[in-house]
């Protein structure tokens, strides 16, 4: 193992030394980031607005970019921080002793309410320049407002929350139109009393209102959660509201909290040592999304967690994880109290008279402290805007603005350190460095806990030494973790690192089976923990990389599975390479030859069915034919033949009788010609199927150029396997007549009748002969005089003194006097017809001589102009014919148009006259061998004569034998088709 260790490593260590930029930059180009850099910018940093106020400041409050601070002389000075070169002033009106208490500026910064101390309280929208008087309010101070974060309108503020110094809760819906719905002139919509808010001995002032929506679970109403606080208590009022509910909207949410009409108590947390005042902080990630956290600042400390609208904190609470910070006191002066605070998404800042101070809601540490000079004046407020983020704080004379840069920069430290790996990796933000740590302690607390796999799979995704988490890794008991471990460091290599993936790979197969096989070992290869890790490893091997990888590297693979012995899986392994040669190798050598087989098939390689099948037909003949009979055409027969040669014995009767079935089918359904397929089924049938040898042969015809056999092969075949019925077939394929008939009469004579009508019709010397050979068996060697004497009635040709020399010299004339009288009946009938036929003769020929002396009178005539009827060019100009018919045509004309429908022997006839004409007419005399030899020139016209112009050609029966002869015949065709073109 360590050897492949120290390769792995050092094949990495030479992939990062050929990497170029090998420094600091190459680090930051990766994703690392320097901390010191980072952490030069601090996190809060504070600078003081370029601005005097005419008069000293009293309150100050920012929302969507838009400001308004109080002056201690009741004016009013609004800033739209987009434009700040245009300020705005609003005076309120003016008493005596009138102050402002508070002012109350919604997150969209469109409406202001400001409650003075005199309990006047006034309402003023953003495009206002005269705040209007909240008659309805009048006697009540305003301590805090609960705005309604789900209004999109900019003229009303909707339905929201007021909490006043003497508990109460009023709901109320203030509108900048002139018209009110109900009373007129007051811009109020409508003033409802909610509830009030006990203390122990006395009604407490409400210092903190917020509401938002939460999940419904009808879909015609809303749920709500109202969070409220005293300067002790946080109370939580939790309930739904239909949406087609009239005003007041909460009216239904707090009469279930009506104590004194039997409603259940609302749910408050209290906290000891109130010092007369607290406030109430949510912290929204974006606009009108949900809220995620909250802050109380009360006497004690900080009471914060998050808000979980899901009801996992229970039906009637929201808040969970709930915590109470003890504020951070200076050691010289402990009655330092806080006077104000604001939420961050990670941070409490709290405002004391002379500083502010940055909490961490994670390890509650103080990570800034921002302590004012005493020139500045004592701190009176903070403030945030919701929307933008800014943080502003002020005194009697100044302002300041705090900048937030990255606050969640060591968020991820601050959860590693509490365990909480998930979120510490989701605050990575991308940086390798930082991820690559939180990884690395989680690996570690997973090994410490005894999780070792889920370990090996965090240390992979490390940067951490390969050879140090190996070496860890192998020394547990289970080789589970390794594996993970080493397949999770396989899945992250890149393709080019080849050789790290080809160690890794190895490895892994190694300890594949080095598990497989201390469990073969134990005796556990039959239980699910086997089969479970076969079927890993299998998998493991299919992966597209591995099998990319292992198919470059095979043979060392088929080694190392070897070596272990296991054999199901080297079989595996050669299937998936699709090495099919080696696995039916191996089925074949482990005598699996069925096994071997279904591989085979289940190929698409047809050489291997070339290679394998003359072993598989020996031992599954049956199998392996159907298998050739699935391939079909994509089998050459031929190369089949030497698995089927040797089977043509009787003691190989079963794969004989499969490879006639093969054959069988090349020949029917693949149509297959080739001659040594045929030779091989017929000599099949000779040896094993006798009895459908001659549906065989009758099946491929008596057209000896149709046949696909060799019939010389398949003659002396039948002879060797006495087939006598075969020898008579291609006898007469052969057209030895003589020897089929005489083969036949050794079967039966029948056959050999069937045979003696074989020849032409024409050809009657021979069926003569043929039908004596039957006859003089029939006498000689079955002495069945009756049957040969039945013979004259089946062939006409033989008559009765044909037959009789085979008749013996003891036979009486009673076995044949029928047939004699028979025959002479026959003579005497022929003689008397021959009387007629010579009456008929003689009259014929005195008609002739008439028609013939007729004719030595008859002449035509013939003029200059007459045309041939063949060239129609002038018939004078050579020698012509003249028909009776009035037809007249050229001899060369004549000859030309009756050659091609002569005979062979008659066309030879007339090219000699032909010759012999022309040498007369050159005077040339020769001799001519051959039946013209001799003949003077009138007797070779009259020969050619009554060769070329025994008839007229367009009158006579030469006209009428032309009728079905082509116009274009089929060797002029090509040439006919080039003219046309």
């Amino acid at each position: 193992m360590a050897s492949i260790l120290d390769q792995y490593e050092e094949e990495s260590n030479r992939d990062a030394g050929r990497r170029p930029n090998q420094t600091g930059v190459d680090l930051i180009s990766q994703g690392f980031i320097d901390a010191r850099l980072e952490g030069e910018t601090p996190i809060f940093s504070k600078k003081k607005v370029n601005f005097k106020p005419p008069d000293p400041i009293s309150h100050l409050v920012v929302s969507n970019n838009f400001l308004v601070m109080a002056m201690t002389s009741n004016l009013l000075l609004r800033l739209d921080l987009d434009h700040p070169d245009q300020p705005d002033e609003v005076e309120l009106p003016r008493s005596v002793d009138d102050r402002v208490h508070k002012i109350f500026l919604d997150p969209t910064g469109r409406h202001l309410i400001i409650s003075m101390t005199s309990q006047d309280n006034y309402y003023l929208s953003r495009n206002w320049k005269k705040p209007k008087p909240i008659s309805k309010l009048k006697g009540h101070i305003i301590e805090s407002v609960g705005w309604n974060l789900q209004n999109a309108n900019d003229s009303t503020t909707s339905a929201i929350l007021i909490g006043t110094s003497k508990g109460l809760i009023f709901e109320t819906e203030l509108s900048v139109y002139e018209d009110s719905r109900f009373f007129q002139g007051n811009i109020e919509q409508y003033l409802k009393q909610l509830f009030t808010l006990q203390g122990k001995d006395s009604s407490e002032p409400v210092t903190g209102l917020e509401f938002d929506r939460m999940p419904a679970p009808e879909l015609n109403m809303y749920k709500y959660y109202i969070l409220a606080t005293t300067p002790g208590r946080l109370y939580q009022f939790i309930g739904q509201v239909s949406q087609l509910s009239e005003p007041p909207m909460f009216l239904s949410l707090f009469q279930q909290y009506d104590t004194g009409g039997g409603g259940e108590l609302p749910q408050f947390m209290e906290l000891p040592g109130d010092f007369g005042y607290s406030e109430l902080h949510l912290f929204f990630p974006n606009f009108r999304q949900q809220a995620r956290k909250f802050a109380w600042m009360s006497g004690p400390g900080i009471y914060y967690g998050d808000i979980n609208v899901k009801g996992s904190a229970g039906p009637s609470s929201i808040l969970s994880n709930s915590k109470l910070m003890a504020y951070k006191k200076e050691e010289d002066d402990r009655s330092n109290k806080p006077v104000s605070m604001v939420l961050t998404e990670f941070h409490m800042l709290v405002l004391y008279p002379d500083s502010m101070k940055a909490l961490c809601f994670l390890n509650e540490e103080m990570v800034y402290d921002d302590i004012y000079p005493d020139r500045a004046g004592k701190l009176k407020g903070i403030c945030k805007d919701s929307i933008r983020g800014s943080i502003w704080t002020f005194t009697s004379s100044s302002v300041y603005k705090y900048k937030v840069t990255k606050e969640d920069r060591d968020v991820w430290q601050m959860y590693l350190e509490k365990g909480e790996f998930e979120l510490a990796k989701e605050y990575c933000h991308d940086n390798p460095m930082h991820m690559d740590k939180v990884l690395t302690k989680q690996a570690d607390h997973l090994f410490s806990s005894g999780k070792f796999e889920e370990s090996a799979a965090m240390y992979a995704l490390t940067r951490n030494s390969f050879e140090e988490t190996a070496l860890k890794l192998i020394k547990l008991p289970q080789k589970n973790a390794l594996k993970m471990f080493v397949q999770k460091k396989l899945v992250s290599l890149k393709t080019q690192d080849k050789t790290q993936m080809t160690m890794l790979v190895t490895w892994m197969i190694e300890l594949f089976l080095n598990q497989l096989g201390e469990l073969k070992e134990m005796g556990q290869d039959d239980t699910s923990e086997y089969e479970n890790t076969q079927e890993e490893f299998r998998k493991f091997l299919g992966q597209p990389r591995v099998r990319e990888c292992v198919s470059n590297n095979r043979s060392v693979v088929y080694d190392l599975i070897a070596s272990h012995g296991d054999v199901e899986d080297l079989v595996f392994f050669a299937v998936l390479m699709k090495d099919f040669e080696r696995v039916i190798g191996h089925h074949i050598q482990h005598e699996n030859y069925r096994g071997a087989l279904d591989v085979l098939t289940k190929q698409s390689d047809v050489e291997l069915y070339y290679k394998f099948s003359p072993l598989l037909v020996q031992y599954v003949p049956k199998e392996t034919v159907d298998a050739w009979l699935r391939q079909g055409k994509q089998l050459d027969p031929k190369r089949l033949i030497p698995a089927l040669v040797q089977y043509d014995h009787p003691s190989y009767k079963d794969q004989g009788n499969e490879a006639i079935r093969y054959l069988e089918f090349c020949v029917a359904k693949l149509e297959n010609k080739d001659l040594a397929i045929h030779n091989y089924l017929l000599s099949l049938y000779a040896r094993l199927q006798p009895d459908n040898l001659m549906t065989y042969l009758h099946l491929q015809g008596e057209d000896e150029e149709d046949i696909s056999y060799d019939v010389k092969y398949a003659l002396r075949l039948c002879a060797e396997c006495d087939l006598k019925r075969a020898c008579v077939h291609i006898y007469s394929l052969m057209g030895l007549y003589e020897e089929a008939v005489d083969m036949a009469l050794l079967v039966d004579v029948e056959l050999a009748k069937l045979q003696a009508d074989k020849p032409d019709e024409d050809d009657r010397d021979m069926r003569k002969k043929l039908w004596l050979r039957i006859a003089r068996h029939v006498v000689e060697e079955e002495k069945d005089i009756k049957r040969a004497m039945e013979f004259l009635h089946e062939c006409d040709r033989l008559k009765i003194e044909d037959i009789l020399p085979f008749f013996p010299d003891f036979v009486t004339i009673d076995h044949f006097k029928d047939a004699i009288i028979s025959s002479l009946q026959e003579y005497n009938q022929h003689i008397d017809s021959l009387k007629e036929e010579m009456e008929e003769a003689t009259q014929s020929a005195e008609e002739i001589r008439r028609e013939i002396q007729s004719f030595r009178n008859k002449y035509a005539f013939v003029k200059a102009e007459d045309k041939c009827s063949a060239c129609s060019y002038p018939l004078m100009s050579r020698a012509f014919y003249l028909f009776p018919c009035g037809h007249k045509f050229h001899m060369d004309c004549l000859i030309s148009e009756v050659l091609p429908s002569l005979g062979a022997s008659k066309k030879n006839q007339v090219e000699a006259l032909q010759r012999k004409l022309a040498e007369s007419e050159s005077g040339v005399v020769q001799k001519l061998a051959g039946a013209v030899a001799g003949i003077k020139d009138m007797d070779v016209k009259a020969k050619l004569d009554e060769l070329v112009a025994s008839e007229c050609i367009l009158c006579g029966d030469f006209m009428i034998r032309c009728v079905d002869k082509l116009f274009v015949e089929d060797e002029e065709w090509a040439l006919v088709a080039t003219e046309w073109e």
